[in-house]
């Protein structure tokens, strides 16, 4: 008989995935590092003369603190116990987390003069270390990767485009500034929400989500039905495998609207015939590809794979006695929740090995179901599924922690729109969350406010998108240390991914030089202070006004004011010193204000160091 603490050894590395050669340790404190062997056994580890043991406990799990030598290197670190382990070119400087959504994902290779930039990335002291994107309903004790001097082969590679623009941006700012090595960790995931990456104890604070939170333990403990079951018993009941397939053909891999649907969502049945020889009739390596929406494949009547996720990979090997020589019948069912899901990766095949595969791609015939909309609910994809509660913080945060680090830097927010004052609570929660979890007290938080993104509107309108960003605004005043970068100026209207990432990380570099560092100097544009009431006149007070007020373009359309007609006007506004005087025709006794209130705001106020005014609003209570 295997002890569970045994099984539990062999699945897990004797040093966490989290350190490895030409890593960054945090200088100026103690660093933890950890690992599993043998329940009982004793760990040692070592790095310039220092040192520090362990003790594996009961699960096998060990855990070390060790002082860091001085900044800079590179050094040799040692770990001896059950295995020796030597980590070379390891730098002592800081450590920052750069996590959130596309925006942070978003590799160097996508962003503004990607090749000039790629090319002049070689500086050596940064080091680079990309997390696996992963969910878990439970706290994960890895996430696979392993860190990377930074190059141009390095700082382009994997990911969306490569290593976050952002965060390489931000690091790269920080060199020039503080010059000590920077490491930065890359754990973000497209389209992801706030409170995936907030832990279920740190997530209990705001209440809103603790059904959710239920329901994922549920699934995890394994008392309750898995979510490709409950898919399966929906299908069944709603919109089942057909008798006969449809008329047409269409071609996977693929997705709904390349073959001409019409962007609905639906449940899609697709079918096809595969004849093999003997030596066909394993259990081969199936693969089929990244899916968008709910799938599963059908093998001679037998299910042989399911996922529910968005773009998920799926890979498995094929269970035994399914396939047969000659005929064999496939059927491949997708719930297309989007309006254009399908396969949306070339390899759908499966591989007997020796250079035995066997392509599943190609034509198949297609019977596209009822609409989603005319069927009883859809079950809740919570397996798999990155916008689930707590799901990105088990598998793509806790990995991490309690890692010695300096601070993180967070761009999110845009999969959050519509739920602005609920935001103002989860980002505050997800803060402290993640600051119990590192362990190291109130270290800096720097937050990207939403760039510009949408319409422009004709009239002063009430809008999601700008109550995010407020909701971002007003979440760092109810934290220590936390700060943000407003970047209103810089996205492009009809484009989710802005391309100038270099203002990004740069306005990052400032907070942290003031947040991080002690620095004076000014790092944020002006905000909103208060206002003052003169007759049918609003003057508007800032802080962070540095060298004073300008404004960049014309002021027309940039402020609202609302008096006692109880409509919103486009104000009048001009400077006068370091304020905004506000008036409007036909608004008598005005009192209150709005400023860049729109997905894409005219927004031309700055101080003179070319930082942009933070959007805000002071209106009545009713009216938030």
């Amino acid at each position: 008989m295997i002890l569970p603490a045994l099984i539990q050894q062999i699945q897990l590395p004797f040093i966490a995935p989290c350190f490895s050669s030409h890593m960054v340790l945090q200088r100026d404190k103690p660093n933890a590092i950890w690992g599993w062997s043998t329940p009982g056994s004793e760990v040692r580890v070592s790095i310039s003369g220092n040192s520090a043991t362990a003790t594996a406990d009961a699960t096998g799990k060990w855990l070390a603190k060790i002082k860091p030598p001085k900044a800079g290197g590179p050094y040799k670190l040692t770990v001896e116990g059950l295995h020796r382990v030597e980590l070379d070119d390891i730098l002592v400087g800081d450590v920052w987390i750069c996590s959130g959504q596309s925006n942070m994902e978003m590799g160097i290779g996508m962003a503004k003069d990607a090749q000039k930039e790629i090319a002049a990335a070689t500086d050596s002291q940064i080091r680079l270390f990309m997390g696996t994107k992963v969910t878990a309903l439970k706290p994960a004790d890895i996430n696979q990767g392993a860190w990377a001097v930074c190059s141009p082969e390095n700082v382009a590679k994997g990911g969306w485009g490569g290593f976050s623009a952002v965060g390489y941006y931000f690091g790269k700012h920080l060199r020039a500034k503080v010059d000590v090595p920077i490491g930065l960790i890359q754990t973000a995931w497209g389209g992801s929400a706030a409170e995936a990456w907030t832990s279920a104890s740190g997530i209990a604070s705001v209440k809103d989500f603790d059904n959710q939170v239920a329901q994922a333990q549920n699934q995890s403990s394994g008392s309750a039905t898995s979510t490709n079951d409950l898919i399966e018993e929906w299908v069944t009941k709603n919109s089942p495998m057909p008798a006969g397939a449809g008329n047409k053909k269409v071609k996977l891999p693929g997705s709904t609207r390349q073959m001409g649907f019409d962007g609905k969502r639906r449940v899609y049945w697709f079918h096809r015939t595969l004849n093999l020889s003997k030596e066909q009739t394993g259990q081969p390596w199936l693969t089929v590809g990244s899916i968008e929406g709910a799938d599963a494949l059908y093998i001679n009547g037998k299910r042989v794979m399911a996922g529910n996720s968005i773009l998920i990979w799926q890979a498995g090997q094929m269970p035994a006695g399914v396939l047969k020589e000659g005929e064999n019948d496939l059927w491949f069912r997708l719930v297309d929740l989007n309006g254009n899901g399908g396969v949306t990766n070339p390899q759908f095949n499966m591989d007997f090995g020796n250079g035995n595969r066997v392509e599943l791609g190609g034509e198949w015939e297609v019977y596209p179901g009822t609409e989603l909309d005319k069927l009883p609910k859809f079950p809740p994809l919570v397996e798999g599924n990155p916008n689930w509660p707590t799901v990105l913080h088990n598998a793509m945060l806790k990995p991490f922690q309690p890692m010695a680090i300096k601070g993180a830097l967070w761009y999110q927010g845009e999969t959050n729109v519509g739920r602005g004052e609920q935001y103002s609570r989860l980002l505050p929660a997800l803060i402290t969350d993640w600051r119990k979890g590192f362990d190291q007290g109130d270290f800096p938080f720097l937050v990207v406010q939403l760039a510009n993104y949408g319409r422009k509107h004709a009239e002063p309108t009430d809008n999601g998108w700008a109550e995010l960003q407020e909701a971002q605004a007003i979440a760092v005043t109810r934290v220590k240390n936390a700060a943000l970068a407003t970047t209103l100026d810089i996205g492009m209207g009809n484009d989710i991914h802005p391309t100038k990432k270099q203002d990004v990380g740069y306005r990052l570099g400032l907070q942290a030089e003031r947040i991080a560092y002690g620095r004076k100097l000014v790092s944020s544009g002006p905000t909103y202070k208060g206002l003052e009431l003169k007759g049918d006149q609003v003057i508007v007070k800032f802080d962070n006004l540095g060298s004073g007020l300008v404004a960049k373009g014309s002021l027309d359309k940039a402020f609202a004011i609302l008096g006692s007609t109880g409509k919103w006007t486009w104000a009048d506004a001009k400077i006068v010193g370091n304020t905004i005087v506000l008036s409007a025709k036909g608004v008598v006794a005005p009192m209150y204000v709005r400023y860049a209130w729109d997905e894409d705001p005219n927004a031309p106020l700055y101080n003179k160091e070319g930082l942009p005014a933070v959007p805000f609003r002071v209106e009545p209570v009713k009216q938030r």
